[in-house]
């Protein structure tokens, strides 16, 4: 594998298996619900790839959780649809995820995308789609599953981390690896530092899963 170069610090870094080149899958396009919760960085990432003819991709509908969210924002920017389904008006986990399982039907989707989805998903809701809804976790899984995934590296002592996207299955963090980056831990890292160099293969390995989905599933 060649290595690639951080464009915020010049360290390298390697993805595997290798990001599809072109990233452009021909055929039909893979229909996307994307759910968010925060401030969409790698919603607009796949987004503007979509945009720029690189992802062979539609995004469908973005649903989100959070009122605030910032992510709703850079979804208007593409025109593309955002319904709100807000956790704290479900009693349940099973009952929210209920919601957003009928939302997401009203569209035509192949595939659901967790990106900084900040929810665990249920039985309900990894039922309703059977490997067919990814995740994008900050860590090389199965090492720092959960939250904090950057802080719990560098608790950890290691001296690398990266970044994961695979299958939900119901346990979390769990399920089939699709993608992985490899990152250097550097002795003067904060979450910051650590998490800024992150990103930049988080982005890399959200489009290039999707592609690769795009190769594996049956798209209706």
């Amino acid at each position: 594998m060649i290595p690639y170069q951080n464009p915020i610090d010049s360290t390298p870094y390697l993805i595997y298996p290798p990001l599809p080149d072109p990233l452009f899958i021909p055929g039909q396009p893979i229909k996307l619900g994307v759910l968010a919760s925060g401030s969409g960085s790698n919603f607009e990432v796949i987004a503007q790839k979509i945009r720029d003819g690189q992802l062979n991709a539609q995004i469908q509908v973005l649903v989100y959780n959070n009122p605030k969210a910032k992510v709703k924002q850079r979804a208007e920017k593409f025109d593309i649809p955002t319904i709100l389904v807000n956790h704290r008006d479900y009693p349940t986990r099973e009952s929210f995820d209920q919601q957003v399982v009928d939302t997401l039907n009203q569209y035509d989707l192949d595939l659901v995308v967790f990106a900084g989805w900040m929810r665990i998903a249920t039985q309900v809701l990894v039922t309703a789609f059977p490997h067919q809804i990814i995740n994008l976790h900050p860590a090389i899984l199965p090492s720092f599953p959960g939250i904090r995934g950057v802080e719990q590296a560098l608790e950890s002592g290691v001296k690398i981390t990266g970044c994961t996207v695979h299958i939900v299955e119901l346990a979390v963090d769990s399920g089939p690896i699709l993608m992985q980056a490899a990152v250097p831990v550097l002795p003067q890292d904060t979450p910051e530092t650590l998490h800024q160099r992150i990103q930049v293969c988080e982005h890399q390995i959200m489009v290039g899963a999707i592609a690769l989905m795009n190769q594996k599933l049956p798209l209706t």
